[in-house]
């Protein structure tokens, strides 16, 4: 039962990340396409309170609970899969927190836009590229986290 309920919680949690993750993208990028300082404000701050509800306590969880489940099951995290879905996880997280960080400064910079009804600075564009430019590895590394917690390879280091 306890393992059943850590599977949920684990399947959940990475649901959460995943899917918070695309739709923070996919409306901050809608919206900087706007070039809308107002609209863009407006997006960011909802994007900004959603990473911290969401993907902040989920990424908190998700390492909680897959070591739990690990240990229910028997999986030692040195086991290939795991230690692998660890490192990939890291990797999420090197590019992960950089982006909360830039994702304040441009809502920031578009809530002063906005405020001034003037346009975006230089350094929002080039803080948004850097932005843009994080979420590929970060993605893709959470795409090989599902694919390994789906298909558990035999060891792969």
């Amino acid at each position: 039962m306890l393992e059943d309920l850590l599977r949920l919680a684990h399947v959940i949690g990475a649901t959460v990340l995943f899917g918070t993750g695309a739709g923070i993208a996919f409306f901050m990028l809608m919206a900087n396409r706007t070039r809308d300082a107002r609209l863009i404000a407006h997006v960011s701050g909802t994007v900004v309170i959603a990473d911290t509800l969401f993907t902040a306590t989920a990424a908190i969880l998700q390492p909680i609970t897959g070591a739990w489940l690990a240990h229910l099951i028997g999986w030692p995290l040195t086991t290939g899969w795991i230690a692998l879905s660890l490192i990939l996880y890291v990797v999420v997280g090197l590019f992960w927190l950089p982006v909360v960080w830039i994702q304040i400064q441009l809502r920031d910079m578009a809530r002063v836009a906005a405020a001034r009804s003037g346009p975006l600075p230089e350094r929002y564009h080039c803080l948004y590229r850097v932005w843009f430019a994080f979420g590929f590895p970060a993605f893709l590394s959470m795409i090989g986290i599902l694919y390994l917690m789906l298909i558990r390879p035999d060891p792969v280091l």
